[in-house]
């Protein structure tokens, strides 16, 4: 009878695993981990997309996301949503966003994220969409979206949003 129940155990258990969310590995690109890369499914006729990820800066220097690109978007760009004097505005990095040596930078909903504009057809929930991301010293690095619900708040269901360890370098912003 313990046998049985031991069994019924670990095949719930192997079932609860495999009906997860899969998500995606982490991609290293010289002193960088890129973990997370998701985004949100978005309704048909939608023109616009974020995408969200964590970098983590295991060097000694500073490196600097300038941008990148994605086949299923006509422009990309590095944003900030911030709230200033009580409104929420985004702005865009220009020149880029700094991950200090050291440190890590999470990309997710009303915080930094990927801005993916003039989309050429909707994100489907179970989709990987392929970016490539544009460092100034770790070069272009490919990283896959795991396209979630269109209310999802972080990959796989997890709760957990903003962004943390990190004050950006400002200089490089521009009002949206």
């Amino acid at each position: 009878m313990k046998t049985i129940s031991k069994n019924v155990l670990l095949a719930a258990f192997a079932l609860a695993i495999s009906a997860a969310p899969a998500l995606a590995d982490d991609v290293k690109a010289g002193d960088l981990v890129i973990s997370q890369p998701w985004s949100r499914a978005t309704p048909g006729g939608a023109k616009v997309a974020g995408g969200y990820l964590v970098i983590e800066n295991k060097g000694t220097a500073p490196d600097r996301l300038i941008g990148g690109s994605a086949d299923i978007a006509g422009k990309f760009e590095i944003h900030e949503m911030a709230v200033e004097n009580g409104v929420m505005k985004m702005r865009a990095f220009d020149k880029g966003l700094t991950i200090e040596p050291g440190k890590t930078v999470k990309f997710a909903p009303g915080g930094y994220h990927l801005m993916l504009e003039e989309l050429k057809g909707p994100l489907k929930q179970g989709d990987k969409v392929p970016v490539t991301l544009q460092f100034e010293k770790a070069g272009k690095v490919a990283v896959s979206l795991d396209v979630q619900g269109v209310g999802a708040q972080a990959p796989g269901g997890a709760g957990h949003s903003g962004h943390m360890d990190m004050k950006p370098d400002h200089s490089g912003m521009k009002m949206k």
